[in-house]
């Protein structure tokens, strides 16, 4: 559902302020306070939408129609039908739901085999129930070779934590071609930096954890599903599994979206002015970032993403330099989520589970004043160097 306030044919920064909100009443606010309610008064047939709170809550709608306006503004998508969204407890719940509402045993799901740390645990899971699981790397759209016979094939770009991106349209149409359906995890973009259906993708799915939100104090995923059917298989293994967000979480994310243009912009800013001065660093390496003109992933990106992101990364050389570092930041949390008004970085190889160096930094910027931001980063740098 689209256009709900008049927000057909608007800026982004006008879409994301009134996205999801219901028709203006008297004496009401702007943005209904969250409905709390295990059940509903249902005398009679059992008809409507509200009837069980497992299953749908007026607050999930708000929130699930201003995703779906940013995700997938009126018309963008060029599908026959509007595109339908679907909230849940987190992001991996989201995941989660796409893959296996849609693959079952005998069926082979492609899977980048440099994609989020917990990508390798829904492996196992797939693997366990019969699916057979083909990985290859995002970079030089490497999925193409291992796609033939797939049911689905999971994209992730940009990539985490090494950010690189392949051409979301290349293997679309390859994929469609075979009968493949694709999915796009869209976290490290976000709607306002990449809209995955616009691109032909038949899901775009994200941690609305991280930039959606921004501040660091839910946890939320959601599906937004091309077409009805999709979205009923989607939406019952929500219901069966129970991964549905608390009314309280779907009401703050819907708030934080009021800001998510001011928010990206700052932090885009940020994170190419963070990469610049790390690229005058002799101490850095690998630094990669899509906005950078001589990123290698910069000429695709160029042509599918709005907007570069928050997140940069770089290595270090050594664990040791690279800890010394992330003590010396005053302005920078060290925690593991990404794309939050308040800088965060932190030194992924402590974790285990991501093919990097001991010195690798997975940097997100935030909404500080840049000048400030890009002083915090230097001082730290001189500072970890003995």
């Amino acid at each position: 559902m689209n256009g709900v306030n008049g927000t057909e044919n608007t800026g982004e920064g006008t879409r994301a302020v009134r996205a999801g909100l219901p028709e203006a009443r008297k004496h009401e606010p702007t943005l209904p306070g969250p409905v709390f309610a295990a059940h509903y008064h249902l005398p009679g047939e059992p008809t409507g939408p509200y009837a069980y709170g497992r299953d749908d809550n007026p607050t999930w709608t708000l929130l699930e129609r201003a995703i779906g306006e940013l995700e997938a503004p009126s018309g963008d998508a060029g599908a026959a039908e509007a595109p339908e969204t679907v909230v849940f407890a987190s992001g991996m719940a989201a995941i989660s739901a796409v893959l296996l509402s849609h693959a079952q045993a005998g069926d082979t799901v492609v899977l980048p085999d440099d994609g989020y740390q917990a990508l390798p645990l829904v492996r196992e899971q797939l693997e366990a129930y019969g699916v057979e699981v083909r990985t290859a790397p995002t970079g030089g759209d490497a999925q193409l070779s291992v796609l033939d016979g797939a049911k689905l094939l999971w994209i992730e770009t940009p990539s985490n934590p090494g950010l690189d991106v392949c051409d979301v349209r290349r293997l679309v149409a390859a994929a469609h071609a075979a009968g493949t359906l694709v999915a796009v995890d869209n976290t490290l973009a976000t709607p306002l930096g990449q809209r995955p259906l616009a691109l032909g993708a038949d899901f775009a799915v994200a941690s609305g954890t991280k930039g959606l939100t921004g501040h660091g104090d839910l946890l939320l995923g959601y599906v937004v599903c091309r077409d009805a059917e999709s979205a009923a298989r989607v939406r019952r293994w929500r219901k069966i599994v129970g991964a549905i967000p608390g009314p309280m979480e779907a009401w703050l994310a819907h708030r934080s979206l009021a800001t998510l243009q001011l928010r990206t912009d700052r932090q885009c800013a940020n994170a190419l002015a963070v990469a610049l001065a790390l690229g005058n660093c002799p101490e850095v390496t690998g630094l990669r970032y899509p906005g950078l003109p001589d990123d290698p992933s910069h000429a695709i990106a160029a042509t599918q993403m709005h907007r570069f992101g928050s997140v940069l990364s770089f290595t270090l050389p050594d664990r040791a330099h690279a800890e010394r570092f992330l003590a010396g930041l005053r302005l920078v949390d060290e925690a593991t989520s990404f794309g939050g008004v308040r800088s965060s970085a932190e030194r992924r190889g402590r974790w285990g589970g991501d093919a990097v160096p001991e010195g690798f930094v997975r940097f997100s910027a935030g909404a500080e004043d840049t000048a400030d931001l890009v002083a915090d980063v230097r001082h730290a740098l001189a500072a970890a160097v003995r």
